[in-house]
């Protein structure tokens, strides 16, 4: 009698199994995947369609081939609207990266009552935008502000914050340090993960406290520092929604105001702007247009960071 072939069984089976786990995953998954292909792939792609094309909503599109990005380039205020935008990026990118990282350092340190100031650098960071700008909006006022009080009492100059276009960008950098405690928390993680012997053979070595943070403490944490900076570009690039409340409220007009951009459009940023086409002007082509510009700059800027990851980012035992 001839014995059944359990090897083959055996593969059948494993087999089987396999497609019955991958269907299952899939279910699992396809809420997300129609989610996707709905709400972020299918925008994506007709935004490219969109941008070639002259529509306004209310009329179906009508193809203009590149002729929305040569009004682009022609435009003023799109090179403004990217002036201001570079500004954040050059400017508030570091100085929060920085400010986020000497906040974790302070905080790594064993000193008493240490979860209680961490609670209180994090929470701003947890404050909702809408509530913090109209928050700051009452700090920056150059009448009754806090800030420009307190200046007035150690006897310096009291700037009209957002009033004045040399100090309507520098106001929002304040801003932002003042809302640093998501990045202060990734920070804190990872200086915590740094092996406390490199500290101690460095010690031995005569190295004091600014040494050790130089050789010791950046190379370790450079990849945090790393994706950090890229989250924070990317960020800066779309900065929207601390500009658009910022004008509301010094102006005590609407947002929605097509033609707002702060004082001299000191704050007119590339998604706000983008946003003004799309909602104010109702020119979505010009809009489309704007999106994959900023896409290309995102992407460009981007890629040349990581290409200067190998100079000073470090992994592992590096």
């Amino acid at each position: 009698m001839q014995k059944p072939n359990t090897g083959i069984t055996q593969k059948k089976y494993h087999s089987n199994l396999e497609r019955s786990r991958a269907k299952t995953g899939f279910l699992f998954a396809l809420p997300w995947i129609i989610g996707f292909l709905i709400f972020s792939l299918y925008p994506i792609c007709i935004s490219m369609y969109y941008s070639m094309t002259d529509f306004n909503i209310f009329q179906s599109p009508k193809w203009v081939g590149l002729a929305n990005y040569s009004a682009l380039f022609a435009d003023e205020k799109f090179y403004k609207s990217l002036q201001n935008t570079f500004y954040m990026v050059v400017f508030a990118t570091p100085v929060t990266l920085i400010a986020a990282l000497l906040l974790a350092v302070l905080l790594n340190q064993k000193i008493k009552g240490l979860p209680v100031f961490r609670t209180i650098f994090y929470l701003p960071s947890i404050v909702p935008t809408v509530a913090s700008s109209l928050l700051w909006l009452w700090l920056l006022n150059p009448q009754s502000g806090l800030i420009n009080v307190g200046l007035k009492a150690i006897g310096l100059p009291q700037p009209n914050w957002l009033m004045d276009p040399l100090y309507t960008k520098p106001a929002l950098v304040i801003m932002g340090v003042w809302g640093v405690g998501s990045s202060m928390i990734i920070f804190l993680a990872s200086l915590q993960d740094v092996p406390r012997s490199h500290y101690e053979a460095a010690q031995i070595d005569g190295a004091n406290a600014i040494h050790q943070f130089f050789s010791i403490t950046l190379p370790a944490i450079s990849p945090v520092i790393f994706f950090q900076l890229i989250m924070s570009i990317i960020n800066y690039f779309q900065y929207f929604t601390q500009a658009y409340l910022m004008i509301s409220g010094s102006s005590g007009g609407s947002g929605l105001n097509a033609e707002s951009g702060g004082v001299e459009n000191s704050l007119l940023f590339y998604s706000l702007y983008l946003f003004h086409n799309a909602f104010g002007y109702f020119k979505m082509g010009k809009a489309s247009a704007m999106a994959w510009v900023l896409f290309v700059i995102v992407m460009l800027v981007t890629a040349i960071i990581f290409k200067t990851q190998d100079r000073w980012v470090t992994y592992g035992d590096d």
